[in-house]
């Protein structure tokens, strides 16, 4: 049992790409992510600790914030996800349990989730089509929770217009990559 090999969400040993005409959408298994919810009486605490950590502040309500390596995006009330490069941050939620301390609960969430980014022109096409977020009125750091088809998911703008991340449950990884690819071939 030593020649064990990571798995994509999808199954693979290596990340789907798909491309359409004005689109691409990727499996991005390569991502790191922890929960952190902040203590009741405790908030500044971790909202200082997740500062000095990350090198910007906590994001508010729908929105995320990025500095370096690392992202946050708001999940709920004192609420939020961290996402680092899986390779530079493989013990991500040990290394923000180590910076909030008690102040906060922290949770490892990487295989938990599963991410697809979607770039191009036709981003806009394929998501009209799967949930009901006003993507075109999503600004860059902007998130939102939706249902894409079914299933819930969490939609981050990454860049204006061109460039957005679809981040659901691993278990429907399936299921989320075939409503976008579906999606991506009938809006052409």
């Amino acid at each position: 049992m030593h020649d064990l090999k990571p798995l994509t969400p999808l199954g693979s040993t290596t990340a789907q790409i798909d491309r359409f005409a004005g689109l691409t959408i990727s499996e991005c298994p390569d991502w790191a992510l922890a929960s952190l919810a902040a203590r009741r009486g405790r908030e500044q605490d971790t909202a200082t600790a997740a500062q000095n950590l990350l090198g910007a502040s906590l994001p508010d309500v729908a929105a995320s914030a990025t500095s370096g390596d690392f992202t946050a995006f708001w999940t709920g009330p004192q609420q939020w996800m961290i996402e680092a490069p899986h390779d530079r941050h493989e013990e991500l939620a040990a290394e923000v349990k180590s910076a909030v301390g008690d102040a906060a609960s922290v949770t490892e969430q990487t295989d938990g989730w599963c991410r697809f980014d979607l770039e191009g022109t036709r981003c806009h096409d394929v998501l009209e089509r799967l949930c009901n977020a006003d993507t075109r009125a999503m600004t860059q750091g902007q998130v939102t929770r939706t249902r894409l088809e079914h299933l819930g998911c969490f939609l981050i703008c990454r860049t204006k217009d061109a460039h957005f991340s679809v981040i659901g449950p691993r278990s429907s990884a399936g299921s989320i990559h075939h409503a976008l690819t579906v999606a991506a071939a009938s809006a052409i």
